[in-house]
């Protein structure tokens, strides 16, 4: 079965990619799942310099999901470039770099040195704090991401993605990443949550709050990617949630072109592959003659 997409200019054989932070760099992974068959990847977040990223507690359990305060811990553009990207690159020939900084020049620097590289393209986080705005969040601040997206834009001409934060002026950011210049947009990022340890009285992970991610946050995000597709019409990565051939089919009936699978991974390492799967079983019974996979995105129908 025929399950390629397009997501804006980027081309994949099939709608699954990784999320950015749950596989690393596939160290372990590889060994319980053949990278090249997904439709792509999403690298952890790489940064100017090396992160240790927060002591432990960072994970924490809850029922329906994880929480999650991992710091953005990676070994820096330098190291993904001399010491990853070569064994990396032969693993799927979409792989996208997940790009953060705390000031606008350091996601530039990060970027310029990654554009000797042959990348399918760059997401950026824009959930880190802005330290030239006193901290806020650049997902907080529509008019910092419109500066970003177009200074990126100058040095960076391929395949550009903004993965959304779930909260705050989501709308407008997505408006103001787009109209900058980005071809796509991530929807979206995990929800600030927090776990309590109660028999200490204390939280339960070193940071005190976390993000959300896994089967609790697929309904939240689900309406945000409709609303995101009836608003803009503009390729999206759905990313929250997704554990299933038929979550996939959701999000893209919503109005997905792809979807990013994170949290599943950590509990089964082999869960894109039965993703996949069970896609090819489904899809028969949901298409009518003539149609594929892509024309499904976006057929979700309110007065059904």
């Amino acid at each position: 079965m025929d399950l390629a997409v397009e997501i804006g200019p980027l081309k994949a054989p099939n709608p699954i990619f990784l999320a950015s932070g749950t596989w690393g760099f596939g160290e372990r992974l590889k060994d319980h799942l053949d990278l090249s068959s997904l439709g792509g990847l999403f690298t952890k977040g790489i940064s100017l310099h090396p992160r240790e990223g927060n002591p432990p507690p960072r994970l924490a359990e809850t029922p329906c999901g994880l929480v999650n305060a991992i710091g953005l811990e990676n070994p820096g553009v330098e190291t993904f470039c001399q010491h990853i990207w070569p064994w990396l690159s032969k693993s799927n020939r979409n792989i996208l770099v997940n790009v953060f900084g705390e000031t606008i020049q350091e996601f530039l620097e990060v970027i310029t040195k990654l554009s000797s590289l042959p990348l399918a393209g760059i997401e950026l986080n824009i959930s880190c704090p802005n330290v030239e705005k006193g901290g806020l969040s650049f997902a907080q601040d529509a008019s910092a991401v419109k500066v970003l997206v177009q200074e990126v834009r100058d040095i960076y001409q391929g395949f550009l993605v903004v993965k959304l934060s779930p909260v705050g002026p989501v709308f407008e950011v997505a408006e103001a990443a787009l109209s900058a210049g980005a071809d796509a947009l991530t929807a979206a990022n995990t929800y600030p949550a927090m776990v309590v340890d109660l028999w200490q009285r204390k939280p339960a992970l070193s940071r005190g709050f976390g993000g959300l991610s896994g089967p609790a946050v697929k309904p939240l995000t689900l309406k945000l990617v409709f609303e995101l597709w009836q608003r803009f019409r503009a390729p999206i990565f759905g990313c929250g949630g997704i554990t299933s051939g038929k979550d996939v089919l959701e999000y893209i009936l919503c109005g997905a072109s792809a979807v990013q699978v994170g949290t599943a991974t950590l509990l089964d390492p082999q869960n894109p592959s039965q993703i996949l799967q069970e896609i090819e079983t489904v899809l028969p019974s949901l298409l009518k003659e003539g149609e594929n996979l892509s024309s499904l995105r976006g057929g979700l129908k309110l007065d059904a």
